[in-house]
C-alpha cells in the first residue's frame, strides 16, 4: 500500500501542475491568438486526463491476486501505459493535422495572425513547470519501479518539449516579423512530431509487455547466471520469462543430482527461488523445476 501511496503522490503533483498550465495556455493560447500555444493546451490536458488513469489502473494493478487472477493484478498497470501511449498518439495527429491545415492556408495567401507575448510567456513558464515534473517523476517511477508512473513522466517530457518548439516558433512569429507568422503552426506540427515519437515509444513496450513478450538478453543471463551459483545447481534450461506490471515472472529447469534426497533438492530449489527473489523483488513469481542428472 505505500507504493500506491507514493505512486498517487506523485501523480497527484503532476496533475495539479497540469490543471494551472492547461488554464493558463488554453487563456494565453486563445487571447495570444496562438495556434502553437492551443495545441499545446490541448496536450495539457491530455496530461491531466492521463493522470486519471494513472490513479485509477495503479489502484487496481496493486491489488492482490484472487481466484480470478492467479498472478494478481499487476497487468492493469502495463494497461495504463498502453492507453496513455493511444492518449498521445492521437494528441499528435490532430495536433500536426491543425498546424498542416494553417500552413496551407498561408502557403496559399491567407494572412496569419502574429502570436502575442502573453503566449510567449506561457510556453516559457511551461518548459521549466514540466521539465520539473518530469525529473521527479522519473526519479520516483525508477525508485518504485512503475511503468505508468514512468510513461506519465514521458508524457511531461514530451510537453516540455512541445512547449520549446512552441516557445521558438511563437517567438519567431512575433519578432520576425508578419511573413513570418507561419513559424506558430509550423512549431504545432513539429510539436506534434516529438508527441508522435514518444507515443511509438510507449506503445512498442507497453503492447510487448502484453503480448508476453520475454525479458531482456541482460536479465535472462543474468537469472542463469544466478541459478548457477548455487552449488550442486546445474545446466538452467527451458527459461521462460515475462512481466506481471512491475513484477517478473521466471520458470525454467534446472538439473541435479539424481540420487541426492528430496528433500535437499526441495531445499536446493528454494535456495535458487529465494535468490532470485532477492535479486528481482518478492513479488517475483518463479517456478523451478527439478530433473536428475
Amino acid at each position: 500500500m505505500e507504493r500506491s501511496k507514493e505512486i498517487y503522490r506523485v501523480t497527484l503533483i503532476g496533475s495539479a501542475v497540469n490543471v494551472l498550465l492547461l488554464l493558463f495556455k488554453f487563456i494565453a493560447g486563445i487571447l495570444g491568438h496562438s495556434a502553437a500555444m492551443i495545441a499545446d493546451a490541448v496536450h495539457s490536458l491530455s496530461d491531466f486526463l492521463t493522470d486519471i488513469i494513472v490513479l485509477i489502473f495503479v489502484r487496481i494493478s496493486c491489488l492482490p491476486q484472487d481466484k480470478s487472477h492467479d498472478y494478481g493484478h499487476g497487468k492493469y498497470e502495463t494497461l495504463a501505459m498502453t492507453i496513455i501511449g493511444i492518449a498521445l498518439l492521437m494528441v499528435a495527429a490532430g495536433i500536426m493535422y491543425s498546424g498542416v491545415t494553417k500552413i496551407i492556408a498561408w502557403a496559399n495567401g491567407a494572412c496569419l495572425k502574429a502570436p502575442g507575448l502573453l503566449a510567449l510567456w506561457a510556453a516559457l513558464i511551461s518548459i521549466i513547470l514540466k521539465e520539473a515534473v518530469y525529473q521527479y517523476s522519473m526519479i520516483k517511477a525508477r525508485k518504485l519501479q512503475s511503468q505508468a508512473v514512468e510513461a506519465n513522466a514521458w508524457h511531461h517530457r514530451s510537453d516540455a518539449l512541445s512547449s520549446i518548439g512552441t516557445a521558438i516558433g511563437i517567438g519567431g512569429a512575433i519578432y520576425l516579423g508578419q511573413e513570418w507568422t507561419v513559424l506558430d503552426p509550423l512549431a504545432s506540427v513539429i510539436v506534434g512530431a516529438f508527441i508522435l515519437k514518444i507515443s511509438i515509444e510507449l506503445l512498442r513496450d507497453s503492447i510487448g509487455d502484453l503480448m508476453e513478450h520475454s525479458l531482456p538478453d541482460s536479465v535472462e543471463n543474468e537469472i542463469i547466471q544466478l541459478a548457477e551459483s548455487i552449488p550442486g545447481v546445474s545446466s538452467p534450461h527451458d527459461l521462460r520469462t515475462r512481466r506481471i506490471g512491475n513484477h517478473y515472472a521466471i520458470e525454467f529447469h534446472i538439473l541435479m543430482d539424481g540420487d541426492m534426497p528430496l528433500r535437499k533438492a526441495h531445499n536446493k530449489a528454494s535456495e535458487v527461488e529465494e535468490l532470485l527473489r532477492n535479486r528481482y523483488g518478492q513479488e517475483t513469481h518463479i517456478a523451478v523445476h527439478v530433473e536428475p542428472k
